[in-house]
C-alpha cells in the first residue's frame, strides 16, 4: 500500500488543469491574407504616366553677364547650358510618376486617382501578367480624386466590389499597390475611423486606416477580409512625405458612383444646398437652447441657392438631412453631394429653439459655388463686451453684398476678444437679432442676459462664422 498522500488542493488544481486543457482555444488570432492576395492581385494594376514639364532654369543676377571663357572650355559650355537659353524656347523634360489602380470590368475599365493621371501625356497600365497597355482617360473628377481609364483588352480579371458602409472601426483591411514602384506589395492594418473630412475634400467621407500607404499606392484598392474592395487608397497624412500611420481611402460607393457618371454622362453631378456651415460648440449649443452640440449651423445662405428658395435662414441648425442624422458639420456635405439633383428632400432644422422640417429641391453643385468676396473693412464706441464698432459705408455694403452689419474697430480685454472676435470683423447678428447699425448694436448688447452664452455671427474675409459670447455678469 502506497504512502503517497494526495492533498485536496493539489487534486483540485490537477482537475482544473485537465478541464481547461479539454476546452477549445478561444485565443485571439491574427488573420492570414495569403488566399485573399492570390485571388485579388490579378485585378490590381500598376499605372505609370509621362508628361512634359518645363525645366526651371536659374536666372543671372541683375547686371551679371556670362564671363568669356577660352574656346572649348567646359565651364563656358556649362554657363551656356544653364543661363544662355533664348527667350521663347522653354526647356521641356519628361516627368514620370507611378500609381496603382484596379480593374472593375472585364472589358477594360480601370479605376485610379485623379492625381495619378493629372496632366499626363501618356498613361501605361501594367497588368499582373506583365502586359503593358496604353490607357485612355474616360473621365476625371477632381473633387473626389477619382479617374476612370479604359484599356483595349477583354476577358480581364476584375475585383469584387463590397460595401464600405458595413465596415467597422477595428476591422482588418488589406491594400495592394505599387509603393515606390514595388509592384504588388500587400500591406495590412485596421480601420481607424470612418467618415473623415479632410481639408478641401468636403464631398468625400474618407475611411481612415493604419495600413502602410506610400507614394505609388495611390489609386490602389483597399480590401476587406472577404476579398471585396471597400475603398480606393488616396492620401496619407505625413510630416516627412512617408507613411506615419494615417492613411485615407475613398469609400468604394463614392468611387463607383463617380465612375458610373463619368462613363454615362462624362461629368459628375452633385446635390447642392447652398449654405455655408460650421460646427456647434458647447457654448453655441447653449445659446441655441440645445442640450448638447449636434448638427450643422448655417452661417450663410447663398443668394439664389436652393436653400434660399426653400426658406433657410442664418442661425438654423441642420440636424437631419433626407432622414439621415447630422452629427457635425463635416457629415453634411457628403450626404448632400450624393443626393439626387432636382428632387425634394426633407431637412430637419432647429430654429428659435424649436424643431421643424423644411422641404428643399436640390440644385446641382456649380463648378465654382458663389461665395462672398474677400473684403477689407474699415472702421468707432466700446461696450460691456469690450468691442468698439463703426457703421458700414454704402460702398462696403455694395462690395460685400451685405444689407446690414457693423465693423469691429477696436477690442479691449473682455468677452468679445475671449470668444475670438477680431478687429475688422463684420458683426451681422447677435443673440439671433440682425445688427442694422452701431446704435442698434449697442442697444442689443445692453439687453443681453447676464452670465449666459449668446451667438454672434461675424463675417471674416469671405466666411461668416458663429462665435459663442459669454456675457459677463454686472459686477464683472
Amino acid at each position: 500500500m502506497s504512502n503517497t498522500r494526495i492533498f485536496p488542493g493539489y487534486t483540485l488544481w490537477v482537475l482544473l488543469s485537465l478541464f481547461i486543457a479539454a476546452q477549445p482555444v478561444q485565443a485571439q488570432y491574427l488573420p492570414g491574407f495569403t488566399e485573399l492576395v492570390k485571388q485579388a492581385a490579378p485585378a490590381v494594376v500598376n499605372i505609370s504616366t509621362t508628361q512634359k514639364v518645363k525645366s526651371a532654369m536659374p536666372e543671372l543676377p541683375e547686371g551679371f553677364e556670362i564671363p568669356e571663357m577660352p574656346e572649348g572650355s567646359p565651364f563656358g559650355e556649362l554657363f551656356k547650358y544653364f543661363f544662355d537659353q533664348e527667350e521663347g524656347e522653354p526647356s521641356l523634360r519628361d516627368a514620370q510618376s507611378l500609381g496603382s489602380g484596379f480593374i472593375i470590368s472585364d472589358d477594360g475599365y480601370v479605376l485610379t486617382n485623379y492625381h495619378v493621371v493629372k496632366d499626363a501625356d501618356e498613361i501605361i497600365v501594367r497588368l499582373n501578367d506583365r502586359r503593358e497597355l496604353r490607357a485612355e482617360v474616360v473621365g476625371t473628377d477632381k473633387r473626389s480624386d477619382v479617374a476612370l481609364l479604359r484599356i483595349d483588352a477583354s476577358d480581364l480579371p476584375v475585383v469584387s466590389i463590397g460595401k464600405s458602409s458595413t465596415l467597422q472601426v477595428g476591422e482588418w483591411v488589406l491594400a495592394i499597390g505599387s509603393p515606390f514602384g514595388f509592384d504588388y506589395s500587400a500591406t495590412a492594418g485596421i480601420v481607424s475611423a470612418k467618415g473623415r473630412s479632410l481639408p478641401r475634400e468636403n464631398y468625400v467621407p474618407f475611411i481612415q486606416t493604419d495600413v502602410a500607404i506610400n507614394p505609388g499606392n495611390s489609386g490602389g484598392p483597399l480590401f476587406n477580409q472577404a476579398g471585396e474592395v471597400v475603398g480606393m487608397n488616396s492620401q496619407i497624412y505625413s510630416r516627412t512625405g512617408g507613411y506615419m500611420g494615417l492613411s485615407f481611402a475613398i469609400p468604394i460607393e463614392v468611387a463607383m458612383d463617380v465612375a458610373e457618371q463619368l462613363k454615362t454622362k462624362g461629368h459628375v453631378s452633385r446635390g447642392w444646398l447652398g449654405v455655408l456651415i460650421q460646427d456647434i460648440t458647447l457654448d453655441l449649443a447653449e445659446s441655441f437652447g440645445m442640450k448638447q452640440p449636434r448638427g450643422a449651423l448655417v452661417a450663410k445662405v447663398l443668394e439664389d441657392s436652393p436653400a434660399e428658395q426653400a426658406g433657410f435662414k442664418v442661425g438654423d441648425v441642420i440636424v437631419a438631412f433626407n432622414g439621415k442624422k447630422i452629427n457635425d458639420s463635416a457629415s453634411l456635405p457628403p450626404i448632400v453631394g450624393t443626393t439626387k439633383v432636382g428632387v425634394f428632400v426633407p431637412v430637419d432644422i432647429i430654429r428659435n429653439r424649436k424643431q421643424s422640417v423644411i422641404k428643399v429641391k436640390l440644385g446641382e453643385l456649380p463648378e465654382d459655388p458663389a461665395v462672398a468676396r474677400v473684403h477689407k473693412p474699415i472702421v468707432e464706441k466700446a461696450n460691456r463686451l469690450g468691442v468698439s464698432v463703426l457703421d458700414m459705408t454704402d460702398k462696403q455694403k455694395r462690395e460685400l453684398e451685405l444689407a446690414n452689419g457693423v465693423v469691429v474697430e477696436r477690442l479691449v480685454d473682455g468677452a468679445a476678444s475671449d470668444a475670438g472676435v477680431r478687429k475688422g470683423d463684420i458683426i451681422l447678428s447677435i443673440n439671433n437679432e440682425t445688427v442694422k447699425d452701431s446704435e442698434q448694436f449697442q442697444e442689443l448688447v445692453e439687453a443681453l442676459p447676464e452670465g449666459k452664452s449668446v451667438a454672434m455671427l461675424v463675417q471674416r474675409g469671405s466666411s461668416p462664422t458663429f462665435l459663442a459670447i459669454k456675457v459677463p455678469d454686472a459686477e464683472d
